[in-house]
């Protein structure tokens, strides 16, 4: 007989993906509660829709297909540092305070140092790109970042020959982050990309959505996105971006090493050990569709993982 114990980070299944939202409820809310602000560059927090980001181009990477609404993205989010209802984040997160905000880059790199956000983005000209997000829940979005190419930062502050990987670290705070007065994970977050995925021209650092500025919620003011992996690698209010030798250990690698791997790559054929990765729901429809590996982008990364057994390195 097998028994299986519950990991100690494991949350309710009502808490994983509720059913009624599978329903789309929130379309049919006519009064909703007003978007917050996110003051990733500078602006006060205020309890007004999101401002314009500004400038921005549109980038080659843009795919065709419907986009989920601003008002789910904004209000269905993982970020257990707030909390682990994902319907709750928005309100627990719309006093977090973004400004000012500093990263440290460090490690195996040529020019450390502590920098302003504006400093950080001050010489990378913003694009928009449309990428699905897919959550290894199985439920997925399509959404309209606006952001730089992460590989574009690592050029600027120019890792040494010793640098193998990339590791960021998100904001410890529990005074703003009530998600990180429990012990669900061992805070601060910590995630990591083989330093080949960093300079992917996929890779995104994160500023804004739907060309408005990036929400509390939804890991204001910097966060990644790795479109070909599942959302829990989109390490969301990054402090730290340091250049190292070795593997990082990722925090949800650490909480639980039998169901999330390093590489976290989209792949079907490898089941979550409480669930299926072979389908998945696109939050604002009913039926389920086929997930796709690399989440839909194996012309561009497949050639990273050639000759790794894509089951073992999970």
């Amino acid at each position: 007989m097998i028994i299986r114990s519950q990991p100690r980070h494991a949350v309710k299944a009502s808490e994983i993906t509720p059913p009624r939202y599978y329903f789309n409820r929130r379309r049919f809310i006519t009064s909703a509660a007003a978007l917050l602000a996110a003051p990733a560059l500078g602006w006060p927090v205020e309890s007004r829709p999101a401002r314009p980001l500004g400038p921005y181009t549109r980038s080659r990477y843009i795919i065709d297909e419907p986009l989920t609404d601003y008002e789910d993205i904004t209000h269905y989010n993982n970020f257990y540092e707030f909390s682990t209802d994902k319907e709750d984040v928005a309100e627990l997160a719309k006093d977090f305070r973004t400004d000012p905000w500093t990263v440290i880059i460090d490690g195996e790199v040529e020019k450390p140092g502590r920098y302003h956000l504006e400093d950080i983005l001050r010489p990378h000209p913003l694009e928009e790109r449309i990428y699905r997000l897919r959550c290894v829940e199985a439920w997925s979005m399509v959404i309209p970042w606006v952001g730089f190419p992460l590989a574009d930062l690592i050029k600027r502050f120019q890792p040494t020959s010793r640098a193998k990987f990339v590791e960021f670290t998100t904001l410890y705070d529990p005074a703003q982050m009530p998600g990180q007065r429990r012990r669900i994970l061992d805070w601060p977050y910590v995630e990591g990309l083989r330093m080949d995925e960093a300079m992917h021209p996929l890779t995104l650092l994160a500023v804004g959505l739907y060309g408005k500025v990036l929400p509390n919620q939804n890991g204001a003011p910097l966060r990644l996105v790795v479109p070909w992996k599942y959302g829990f690698k989109n390490i969301k209010s990054i402090v730290r971006i340091r250049f190292v030798e070795h593997q990082p250990v990722s925090t949800w690698m650490k909480a639980g090493p039998r169901e999330y791997g390093f590489y976290a790559n989209v792949n079907p054929h490898v089941d979550h050990p409480r669930w299926s990765q072979a389908r998945e729901r696109r939050i604002g429809e009913f039926f389920k569709r086929k997930t796709l590996m690399f989440n839909g982008y194996g012309e561009e990364v497949a050639q990273l993982y050639a000759g790794m057994d894509l089951r073992r390195f999970f």
